[in-house]
């Protein structure tokens, strides 16, 4: 391993260790909106070790305060790189929540964690969900429901988008790409496979520089809409935003 790396790595865990310090200590006397001023600070540092930085893309849209955010999914990156621009309380599945250190600092931020197949666990996110859209906050979530290399868009899962429309919210959909210095896809962010959260960190820490492009996409009405509706236009939107064919 090259000494370089490991002091990125090294920069990375104390950078991990203070947000859990902050969770812990600083997040239980605050409100909701010094969280958000935190956890945009906070990965914002984050993509900076990692040697990433994000931009928005050339016309993107103004992101409305309260919305259900729905995004492509590429790799654990993806929620800083959303959070760092617009802090939102995201939908991730349960075994992010196993993951050393990042899964409890997930939990702490917010993260609300969805076991596959359970359906009692799903109906009380799903109240969770639109108790807090009704309290004007902004929801995320990965309709694919797992990660996609890039250049692919799976379909999405239509549930989650009923909590929007019982909250009567718009959904607003994000596509995120991630460019080499040459604006290409990048080699090292795909996390798919069999690859685990540890060999990712590894691959983008010794990889050269990242640049993350969120684009934000026009909010759709969930005014008399039905899920499977919502979930297809988004899929269609997310996937010309990012050139793919579906």
């Amino acid at each position: 391993m090259k000494l370089l790396t490991i002091f990125r790595m090294l920069r990375v865990l104390l950078h991990v260790f203070k947000g859990m310090a902050i969770c812990a200590t600083v997040f239980p006397w605050i409100g909701q909106e010094r969280r958000n001023a935190h956890i945009r600070r906070w990965s914002t540092r984050l993509l900076g070790l990692c040697n990433v930085t994000v931009s928005l893309a050339p016309g993107s849209a103004p992101v409305l305060p309260c919305s259900m955010v729905v995004a492509n999914h590429v790799s654990w990156l993806d929620i800083f790189v959303v959070h760092s621009l617009y802090p939102s309380h995201f939908v991730a599945k349960a075994e992010i929540r196993s993951w050393p250190l990042a899964g409890w600092l997930a939990e702490k931020a917010g993260t609300v964690f969805i076991s596959r197949g359970n359906r009692k666990d799903l109906r009380q996110i799903f109240k969770g969900l639109v108790t807090s859209l009704e309290r004007g906050e902004r929801v995320a979530f990965f309709p694919e429901g797992t990660t996609a290399a890039q250049g692919n868009l799976l379909p999405f899962h239509a549930n989650l988008f009923e909590a929007a429309i019982d909250a009567k919210v718009p959904v607003q959909p994000f596509a995120l790409t991630y460019e080499d210095v040459g604006g290409g896809s990048h080699p090292s962010v795909d996390f798919i496979g069999d690859t685990s959260f540890a060999e990712s960190i590894m691959l983008i820490l010794n990889g050269p520089p990242v640049k993350a492009k969120l684009a934000i996409l026009p909010p759709m009405s969930t005014d008399g809409a039905h899920r499977r509706d919502l979930a297809e236009a988004s899929h269609k939107v997310v996937a010309s935003a990012l050139g793919v064919m579906v």
